[in-house]
């Protein structure tokens, strides 16, 4: 048996033939910055010691180990291996953590099983045993596999715990401030260090952030709802008339809607709450909304934009217009929205009048899809595509047409081509606009495609990546056609350095980019 790093054997001979060999490394987070390079490090002094050329490197960067989703090396390490169009006959790995963590040890096993079954050994170089297949080496890396899972779930209980803490010291975990809020970056003692933009993020472990109330106009806008709503009597709807009527935008510059105004009259930040877990998404598994009991709070931490008695007011307004309609009420209404609009979606039932929403429904009847049932209605396709699908042609006019109106107020001049819908920047920049819908897949992970069009031969397209609610925009990215080989791109959730370089939080950029300045100015 070998013990890799004390001692020698046969395979340091220096008669020994060499090998061929492929390289995985892997590195769990963005800011594990030299974590690969250390790996191969590693790697290469084992491989020099017992005379393997290495000959190809597989590397997935800031890639979670525990699943093989997103892992994109290690997918094409294994087809390759399968393929059997492959050069070397071993895979050198750092340790069987770096292999990945997954939650199921035999998943573990299949990969290596695979390889192993083309003739390809997996060597972990750093670990004290030969993965040789004897009963000890079998049993040893049975119960590597085991921990390194179970470190996964250790490391999430620690981090669920801390986040818990934080909630209930009164720190904003995560999630934009919303309508009338804004978030504030505070150090250690307590100090302002100043309020955070959308998208940005704090720097330092040390620092925590809090939300504040708002600009004054959106402070009183959110007041005037709660007014509206508790006093006046007036829908949600209605109130979302009002507010386009007048021509207040929301705080990302859209139309106000039903949802819109809803969420605000039923979100505890407004009062001054922070609650934390209503939805968990744990080591990878699939999405799950927590009863309230299960939910972390502390109350009173944040400055209240409201007053809690017209919040308690419009929570008590809301239960009893849900609790005053018996399931087969609720029911009816149902199949009555199904027979005017012919299908049915959570989206259309909240921004529909005189109805309980969608969460009520999922309380009452235990998840829409079970009201559904219970209604007669099975959708053969997911018809909250037809709404989200409205929703962004609706969108897509808006943006084009805000994106000219900034350009020119920075002095340059477009030019849009009606048939392509190409903007013609300055007579030197080509740009196109594409909306990118998040889409959910099974297994509850979120994905973007992104379908450049390379016959219009654009300079830049603009993606803009949609919210998990395909609402308003998430980020952007700014992708020169020089350096997109591939027209089809796959955003995730997190994607690497390739493609998140290209990724911003707003179109300063691509604005600064369009500006005109006066020659005397530049100079």
């Amino acid at each position: 048996m070998i013990y890799h790093g004390n001692t020698t054997s046969e395979l340091g001979d220096t008669n020994t033939p060499k090998r061929y060999a492929a390289m995985y490394v892997r590195m769990s987070t963005d800011h594990q910055k030299y974590s690969t390079e250390n790996q191969a490090d590693a790697i290469r002094e084992y491989a020099a010691r017992y005379h393997i050329d290495i000959i190809e490197t597989y590397a997935d960067a800031g890639k979670s180990g525990l699943k093989l989703d997103g892992r994109d090396a290690l997918k094409r390490l294994i087809d390759d291996v399968q393929s059997g169009n492959v050069r070397f006959n071993m895979i050198l790995v750092l340790d069987v953590t770096r292999w990945g963590r997954f939650q199921d040890a035999d998943e573990s096993a299949y990969y290596e099983y695979i390889c192993r079954r083309a003739g390809i050994d997996v060597q972990y170089v750093a670990e004290q045993f030969e993965n040789d297949g004897s009963p000890v080496s079998t049993i040893v890396k049975g119960v590597k596999r085991a921990m390194a899972g179970e470190y996964s779930r250790e490391l999430s209980t620690k981090v669920f715990a801390g986040q818990c803490r934080l909630i209930e010291l009164g720190y904003r975990q995560g999630g934009h401030a919303g309508y009338g809020l804004r978030r504030v970056l505070i150090d250690e003692q307590g100090n302002i260090k100043g309020e955070l933009k959308r998208g940005e993020h704090k720097s330092l472990q040390t620092d925590r952030v809090i939300l504040v109330p708002g600009p004054v106009e959106e402070v009183d806008t959110v007041r005037w709802i709660y007014r509206a709503f508790t006093e006046e009597s007036l829908q949600e709807s209605q109130i979302a008339a009002l507010l386009n009527q007048r021509g207040i935008l929301t705080d990302l510059g859209r139309n106000w809607t039903r949802g819109v105004v809803h969420q605000i009259l039923t979100n505890e930040k407004y009062i001054g709450n922070n609650v934390f877990n209503r939805v968990s998404f744990k080591l990878k598994k699939r999405r799950v909304s927590n009863t309230p009991d299960m939910w972390v709070r502390a109350d009173g931490v944040f400055e209240a934009v409201v007053e809690p008695s017209y919040y308690y007011t419009a929570q008590g307004i809301i239960r009893e217009r849900n609790r005053k309609f018996s399931d087969h009420e609720m029911l009816d209404k149902l199949r009555q929205l199904h027979e005017r609009q012919g299908w049915l979606s959570g989206i259309l039932i909240d921004e529909a009048d005189s109805m309980p929403s969608s969460s009520a429904y999922a309380h009452r009847f235990g998840s829409l899809i079970r009201a559904y049932e219970l209604i007669g209605y099975t959708p053969d396709r997911d018809y909250r595509y037809i709404e989200i699908n409205r929703h962004l042609r609706q969108m897509y006019a808006g943006v084009v047409e805000d994106t000219i109106r900034k350009i020119k107020d920075l002095g340059g001049h477009v030019r849009r081509e009606v048939t392509s819908d190409l903007l013609f920047v300055n007579d030197e920049l080509k740009v196109s606009i594409i909306i990118c819908r998040c889409q959910q897949t099974k297994v509850g992970q979120y994905r973007w495609k992104i379908q450049l069009d390379s016959g219009l031969e654009p300079d830049i397209t603009i993606a803009i990546r949609m919210d998990t609610e395909n609402k308003r925009p998430l980020d952007y990215y700014l992708l020169p056609s020089l350096d997109m080989e591939n027209p089809n791109i796959r955003l995730q959730e997190e994607n690497g350095l390739a493609l998140d370089a290209y990724r911003f939080d707003d179109l300063e950029l691509f604005f600064l980019m369009a500006e005109r300045i006066p020659l005397r100015e530049a100079i």
